[in-house]
């Protein structure tokens, strides 16, 4: 099913996009579950399942895929799919009473007909996909806090991968909650990478029981197992991967915590779902906000913004 285009821009942008062959299309997976196909009028496109509200592709216009998806990826719930962009709420990893990164992303979302307007609009630029979580009855059991999680999901006319989460508490009561998007980014080897923007600062090393230290590398390069989180770091960081002459440029909002995670071969081979080898493929840089939750009173809410651009060098 192909929605209208006025489903997620304005009548008029929405036209003058639409003669461009611009689409948002309602598909199902083999399991049945609706999934979402977003294109923008020059090619560029994003697949997103309802199940967990996870970006499982985000392809160039020439049809080339900038995010991993693990070639022994579980596509049956429970069971979160190895890749792409998944959403880890309430909780970031085991630092909570919850399952491993919370229940976001392995909930079912829907679709979102009539969200509230963002402030500022940029729906004009964007083919987008508005979705909604709010918990079942038996997520209060475990959680007991009632919320309205609304996500924007977008590709802009130039490509670039936005999502826009908005928490609003409508509750009588105070709660507090992590959030991080974690993103896996396809490489062409991991020795041929390096991350910029996060040197000098703190960080969590979740391999040394969440101790303390300082990065003191001009840029983070990767010759084993990596599993940190960054503290407080600069709105826009940069991975770039030489074999495939590639930038992958990260600008954040609200969401001032960067965490970077490669299992490298010993846990690869671990991990029922990935493949033994493709630790060499895969690199998650996440947005997220750790080391400081963020607390809602009745009646708040906060939004964060996630933009991710990919550049290859010519």
């Amino acid at each position: 099913m192909v929605l209208p285009l006025p489903f997620e821009m304005s009548n008029s942008e929405a036209v003058a996009l639409d003669k461009k062959a611009a689409s948002v299309e309602v598909t199902k997976d083999k399991n049945g579950i609706d999934q979402v196909i977003l294109r923008n009028s020059r090619g560029t496109s994003a697949l997103v399942s309802l199940y967990g509200g996870q970006v499982l592709s985000w392809k160039t216009e020439q049809g080339e895929e900038l995010l991993f998806l693990s070639s022994k990826a579980i596509f049956k719930p429970p069971k979160v799919v190895r890749g792409g962009i998944h959403i880890c709420f309430p909780q970031f990893g085991s630092r909570g009473l919850l399952e491993q990164h919370g229940f976001a992303r392995n909930r079912m979302w829907v679709i979102d007909d009539n969200p509230p307007q963002l402030i500022p609009d940029e729906s004009h630029a964007q083919t987008s996909i508005n979705l909604i979580l709010k918990p079942s009855e038996e997520d209060l059991k475990i959680w007991p806090h009632r919320l309205e999680f609304r996500l924007r999901i977008s590709v802009s006319k130039d490509g670039h991968l936005t999502l826009v989460p908005r928490i609003r508490n409508p509750n009588g009561k105070s709660f507090s909650f992590s959030i991080a998007f974690r993103t896996y980014f396809s490489i062409s080897d991991i020795s041929e990478v390096r991350v910029e923007g996060l040197e000098t600062l703190d960080y969590l090393d979740n391999l040394h029981d969440r101790q303390r230290f300082t990065e003191q590398g001009d840029a983070i390069t990767f010759e084993s197992e990596a599993d940190r989180i960054y503290l407080s770091s600069s709105e826009v960081i940069a991975v770039f991967d030489h074999g495939k002459k590639r930038t992958f440029q990260i600008k954040r909002q609200c969401l001032p915590d960067v965490a970077v995670w490669n299992p490298w071969e010993k846990k690869a081979k671990a991990l029922p779902d990935l493949g033994d080898e493709e630790y060499k493929q895969m690199l998650c840089v996440d947005g997220a906000v750790v080391e400081k939750p963020i607390t809602l009173k009745p009646g708040e809410e906060w939004t964060g913004h996630l933009e991710i651009s990919a550049v290859s060098a010519c």
